[in-house]
């Protein structure tokens, strides 16, 4: 004998609701797990962005930055006329002999040089670097010598062409050795903008350009070997 089990509209309703309610939190677990993983997955990925990204350097020096640019450098380029002949824009018109006449820092070298009768040399030389040296510089030398020195073209000549090099140096290829008009080398160590030549002639106004030269001022007389 089949006996047939009739339910009630109550018991159908009953079963309905509880399989409602468990696929419900089945769907509710799901949708937490998938929240936290992207949650998860998005403070890693900030994490990791914060951990690689470049730091700001509080101590970074502009110097080196504008060295870096292509532009002068060094505490002396304050004394640099901000326009007219002697200022920048004025000397990168102008070939470096005549360049310098115009600088209040090399009054003393525009002399040394017209003495020596470089000035016409100097002017035409194609892509040379200069190593300028100031009044200063050349106030450190016994007033005697430096009298002397001026009176004897030939000595002062070599003594001017030991401070040229016969290519435009920029302050990326400024270290290193150098051979010079003079014929013997001169040596640059250091970096942008702490550079130092031969040792002990600092550069206080680097990467000046002229018509013709890149001129690094420094404030020391670079002698050549005898």
């Amino acid at each position: 004998m089949t006996v047939v089990q009739h339910r009630s509209p109550f018991t159908a309703l009953l079963v309905g609701g509880l399989l409602a309610a468990s696929l419900t939190a089945c769907a509710g677990d799901d949708g937490g797990k998938a929240s936290d993983t992207a949650g998860s997955a998005a403070t890693t990925a900030a994490a990791t962005a914060a951990a690689t990204a470049p730091a700001a350097n509080p101590m970074a020096d502009p110097a080196a930055d504008r060295a870096t640019a292509g532009q002068p450098f060094g505490a002396a380029c304050a004394a640099v006329p901000k326009d007219g002949a002697g200022s920048f824009a004025g000397m990168a018109a102008d070939p470096v002999a005549t360049a310098a006449s115009h600088n209040p820092l090399l009054s003393t070298l525009v002399t040394a040089v017209t003495k020596a009768g470089l000035v016409d040399t100097l002017n035409s030389a194609k892509d040379i670097t200069v190593f300028a040296p100031t009044d200063d510089a050349f106030a450190k030398l016994p007033k005697k010598d430096l009298d002397a020195v001026l009176a004897d073209k030939e000595k002062l000549t070599r003594i001017l062409t030991y401070h040229v090099v016969p290519q435009r140096l920029s302050p990326a290829a400024l270290t290193g050795a150098h051979k010079t008009l003079e014929t013997h080398e001169v040596t640059a160590t250091g970096s942008a903008p702490d550079f130092t030549v031969n040792g002990s002639a600092k550069v206080l106004c680097g990467n000046v350009q002229t018509a013709n030269a890149t001129v690094y001022i420094v404030d020391t007389v670079l002698m050549p070997a005898s």
